[in-house]
């Protein structure tokens, strides 16, 4: 049995070196381990960034490959990344997200050690944001049903080969991560006792074109395969639950609301952005 770590990235220069150096220096996977860097038409420092981890990756035990593209999108590169990975086990990983020492170990051995197709995760943090309204929303945002459900995936997630097998090509998509969430059934998944650290975008008006998107995707998703959606699995929200969380954080519900409110009102694109 094989781990392989799929690792788009376009111009994260910034961030790609914090996210391989924990990567690297993840505890023992128990197998051959692999990390495809599949860096799609940047023009920034990001290949020789990730080059430059090639002397750690062997002595930490790991095969990295640094693969560019001319083509710019995320799905081309999963879809490129998968064609190219060996491993029975497929890690899916944000450039921007570091890893805590144990997760990726943990991951290996709960899709290792399952019986049939499963989807796993660790339990994400919300990196210490610099806009007052970034620190706000993501403390109530922290505590919907989605983000408290087993395993949400954002930012990282794996699978086994007969999970991997549940779907093809990666579609053209808006959301990734919740197309192959949903693939699973909430029994399905499961979220290992490690956890990642995952930026939220700064300033109102990012959060705003990003909710968007993120509404966005889960949309086309249920218009696209309407019975994934039945896979979501997420606790309902109900109006005394808010009313307790708005009373604990008046702040956090209130730029969370307007957030919201904006997506709902204000005219927009669902283009992906960058915000941080």
């Amino acid at each position: 049995m094989k781990l392989s770590v799929i690792l788009p990235a376009s111009n994260e220069q910034d961030w790609i070196g914090p996210c391989l150096q924990a990567l690297l220096a993840s505890d023992p996977v128990g197998m051959p381990a692999e990390v495809l860097v599949i860096a799609n038409a940047c023009h920034d420092g990001t290949v020789a960034v990730a080059q430059a981890f090639q002397a750690k990756a062997q002595a930490a035990g790991w095969d990295l490959r640094v693969i560019e593209l001319a083509e710019p999108g995320k799905l081309n590169a999963l879809n490129v990344g998968d064609g190219l990975a060996q491993g029975d086990i497929r890690v899916y990983l944000d450039a921007d997200v570091t890893v805590s020492p144990g997760l990726i170990a943990a991951l290996a051995r709960a899709l290792g050690g399952a019986t049939g197709p499963a989807y796993a995760s660790g339990r994400p943090k919300v990196a210490k944001a610099g806009s007052w309204a970034t620190r706000a929303y993501a403390r109530f945002w922290s505590g919907m049903p989605f983000t408290q459900s087993v395993a949400p995936g954002f930012g990282l997630f794996a699978v086994n080969a007969a999970g991997r097998a549940r779907w093809g090509d990666w579609p053209a998509i808006i959301s990734d991560d919740t197309y192959a969430r949903l693939q699973f059934s909430p029994e399905e998944r499961i979220e290992v006792p490690h956890g990642y650290v995952w930026p939220m975008v700064e300033g109102f008006s990012r959060l705003v074109k990003v909710r968007r998107r993120q509404d966005a995707g889960v949309a086309e998703i249920a218009a696209r395969w309407p019975d994934l959606i039945a896979h979501e699995g997420k606790a309902a929200l109900g109006f005394s639950s808010v009313l307790r969380r708005a009373a604990a954080d008046p702040v956090g519900f209130a730029v969370y609301a307007v957030v919201s409110l904006a997506v709902r009102t204000q005219a927009g694109s669902a283009a992906w952005v960058r915000g941080r």
